[in-house]
Parts: structure tokens; sequence; C-alpha cells
């Protein structure tokens, strides 16, 4: 039996929250869901706690796993979106924040705040998310650049493979800063791998706010997003400014990526998986592509964080390891699966 697109959606929402809330209530100690509802209303509404609820229960929920879990789903959300845009404006499946190299650039912009001690006037709490960004987007800008004097036409292709190298040659200075910085090493390692441990509300309280305000800026392109996946010649004679659209696109996408990486550090292959397990649920619509990803990708971020601290006991992984265990086999049957076409 053929399930509708409504139905999809309210299945896709119901897993979402029901994952949301099983990722908050498993850890060394386990909360019941009805306990972290309770507490919930409690801090938010003023709610009674019922008698056999902990204080320290409450500061477990609100102050330790709630705001991780909320990241989690902001980070997986972000990049995301970021990757399906990617992928329909430069039509390639393989294509990601990543491959362009925003991350590498994010990446090196928050390092120079986590180790050099960089900070902006004035600006100091939002110099971490403001540099990520604007390394981000340098980075994706000197690659088009690079590549329209080797291509007129750039050609996607092209574009692509700068990227790549542009984020090969970023992870080389990122790399060789921390290798200056010995005592950083370890830190390097797990930076290079993202993760969510020690992010308070104070993360949320930034990111939200750019994350949530990028995905709805990039739905109102949803249009000239469906126009573009069959190429810039046929947008431009429907009346699509594509190489417009295309730079507002990548500057927005640039923006959610470096902020997301400045707080969670390098994560990657969400941007890749989330996408396209989605248009083939969804269908290749942004109308629903964009939400959804957004919604499946910080789902699946939630859960890869989950796996990342409990799959071994007393030990956390860094959550970037786990999603590539996922992602390194899913890349590879897409490009082969590609090929093979």
């Amino acid at each position: 039996m053929k399930i509708s697109t409504g139905n999809k959606i309210r299945i896709t929402i119901g897993l979402s929250a029901v994952v949301f809330l099983i990722c908050i209530a498993i850890g060394s100690i386990r909360i019941s869901i009805v306990d972290i509802l309770g507490i919930m209303g409690h801090v938010i509404f003023g709610i009674d706690l019922p008698d056999h609820i902990t204080p320290a229960s409450v500061a477990i929920v609100w102050n330790l796993r709630l705001p991780r879990v909320l990241l989690a789903f902001l980070a997986g959300s972000a990049l995301s979106v970021s990757g399906a845009v990617m992928q329909s404006i430069l039509r390639n499946p393989l294509a990601s924040s990543f491959t362009l190299g925003v991350s590498s650039g994010a990446s090196l912009g928050a390092s120079l705040v986590i180790f050099l001690g960089v900070s902006l006037p004035f600006l100091y709490l939002l110099t971490l998310p403001l540099l990520g960004f604007l390394f981000g987007l340098g980075t994706i800008i000197l690659a088009v650049a690079f590549a329209s004097r080797l291509d007129g036409r750039m050609e996607n292709n092209t574009i692509i493979l700068t990227g790549m190298v542009f984020s090969l040659f970023i992870n080389a200075i990122t790399t060789l800063m921390f290798a200056l910085n010995r005592e950083g090493i370890q830190r390097m390692v797990f930076w290079q791998m993202g993760s969510f441990s020690m992010r308070d509300w104070q993360a949320i309280y930034i990111l939200a706010p750019i994350a949530i305000a990028g995905v709805f800026y990039i739905h109102r392109f949803k249009r000239e997003l469906d126009i573009m996946t069959f190429g810039e010649e046929q947008a431009e004679t429907i009346g699509v400014n594509s190489s417009r659209v295309k730079w507002k696109l990548l500057i927005s996408s640039a923006a959610i990526t470096g902020s997301t990486i400045a707080f969670t550090g390098v994560i990657g292959f969400v941007d890749l998986v989330t996408p396209h397990v989605i248009r083939k649920i969804f269908g290749s619509s942004h109308r629903y592509v964009i939400p959804m990803s957004a919604l499946a990708g910080g789902t699946f971020m939630a859960l890869c964080d989950l796996a990342a601290r409990t799959i071994i006991p007393s030990l956390e992984l860094p959550v970037g390891a786990v999603t590539a265990i996922i992602g390194a086999p899913f890349f590879a049957y897409v490009y082969f699966s590609k090929r093979n076409r």
C-alpha cells in the first residue's frame, strides 16, 4: 500500500519526537520519558514536579542532556539542509559543504579562536560562529573564483574539484597549527571528528537563530531549486537568474555550515546521506526536501551522538567517527551506483 506524502510527513515528525526524547532519556542514569516531560513542564511552565523526581534529575535533564541533544539536532538539521542545497545547485549527489571546502574553512576560523585566543571587539560571544561563517564563506568564494579562472563556463564538476583542492590545503594549514601546539594534538583529533560534549544553553542561544533563519531563508528558494535541478540553461529560459540564486544559496549554506562547525567541530557525511535518503522517500520537490532534510538530519545526528556516548561505557567517541562509519559505505554506494548508470 502506497503511503501518502502527508502520512510520511506525520510519521517523520512522530519518529523525530520519539527519538529526541529517547536521546535525552538514555545515559549513565536512565530517566523515563514521562519524567522528562514533567521536568520540562516544570522548568518552562512552572508545573509542580512529582515527589519522586529529585533535583539531581532536573539538573541532568535541563543542564546536561537537553542542550546537548538540541545542539545535535540543530547541527544535523543545518548540515543536512546545506547538503541538499549543494546537491541541487551543482546537480551532483556527492556534492556537499565539505566537498566545496566550506567545512574546512570554518574549521580553520574556529581553530584560530580556540587555540590562538582570537576575539572580535564587542562581539565576544559571536566571535566563534562569525569567524566560522566568514572563513567558510571566504573559502567557497576563493574556490568559485579560482574555478571561474580555470573554466569560464563554471561547470559544476570544476567547482567541486576546486573545492576539494582548497579543502585539502586548508586542512593542512589547520593540522600544522595544531602540530605546532603539541599540547593541543589530542584536542585537535577530537575537534576534527566533532563532539557535542560540554556544551550548554549559550551555544543553543547563538546557533538556533542562525540555523532556523538560514533554513527558512533557503526554503524560500524551493521553486528555483526545483528548476535549477534541470540545468542552468533551462532555468535561464524559464526566467530564473541562476547565477544570482546560486550565490545567495551558497552564502546561506556557508552561513549555517560555518556557524555549526564552529560549535561542534567537523562532522562529515550527514549532509551527504540525509538529503539523498529524503529524496528517495519524498521525491525531488524542494517543498518537502528542505524541511524533511532538516527534520531527518537532526534526528540522525541525535542518534549518532547517542551512539557515540553510550556504545562504549565510560568512553565517549567522537560523533564524526560514528557518522563516518555509516556515511563512508553510503558514499561508495552512491558513487558506484551512479557510475554504473
